[in-house]
């Protein structure tokens, strides 16, 4: 017991800081990250990684780090399947949302939910914003583009810095300042 109680009165000003903001999510891929040159036919080697963070209220609720289950032929390509990948999860909170505003009277919280989605990728952007097809991403499978509908109307997908893409320290190793950054930006402290 004395333990904890010199653990929270040393950590006192640390902690989940609550800002008023609505949900947000912060998504990025590594492309074949796990390539080795001195095992090159592995083909595990270069599946891509997802990782997502969804913030409500400025409090991180979900996080992953994962790897794709296809190979990526392109680095838009993986940061599109980990848009699509995470889009399930954002599209599953706002129902969710909108059902609790429904049945308690939550304060500050509008009757349609909104999300802001930061990608690092113009072309993944791309690809989720305009309902047209290029010749390099015809081959992307239809199951990733199940959120496009919910684009502009409850979810918007914005362009981040990579330097400000929360999700980077989910994805690959950073540098220390820049994960120190990250952390930071991630969990307030």
């Amino acid at each position: 017991m004395k333990r904890i109680g010199r653990y929270l009165l040393g950590t006192q000003g640390r902690g989940i800081v609550n800002i008023k903001k609505g949900l947000e999510c912060y998504v990025d891929a590594d492309f074949a990250g796990g390539w080795a040159k001195a095992d090159a036919d592995n083909p595990d080697n270069v599946l891509s990684r997802t990782g997502f963070v969804i913030f409500y209220a400025g409090c991180p609720i979900v996080w992953a780090s994962r790897m794709q289950t296809e190979i990526s032929l392109s680095t838009a390509e993986s940061e599109y399947i980990a848009c699509s990948t995470e889009m399930r999860d954002v599209l599953s909170l706002t129902y969710l949302m909108q059902e609790i505003t429904k049945i308690f009277p939550i304060e500050n919280i509008k009757p349609k939910m909104y999300c802001t989605v930061y990608e690092d990728n113009e072309s993944c952007i791309s690809m989720a914003t305009k309902r047209k097809f290029s010749p390099r991403t015809k081959h992307i499978a239809i199951k990733y583009h199940h959120f496009r509908k919910h684009v502009n109307k409850t979810i918007m997908v914005n362009s981040i810095d990579t330097k400000e893409q929360t999700a980077d320290i989910l994805t690959k190793p950073v540098e220390q300042g820049s994960f120190e950054y990250l952390s930071k930006k991630l969990s307030g402290w």
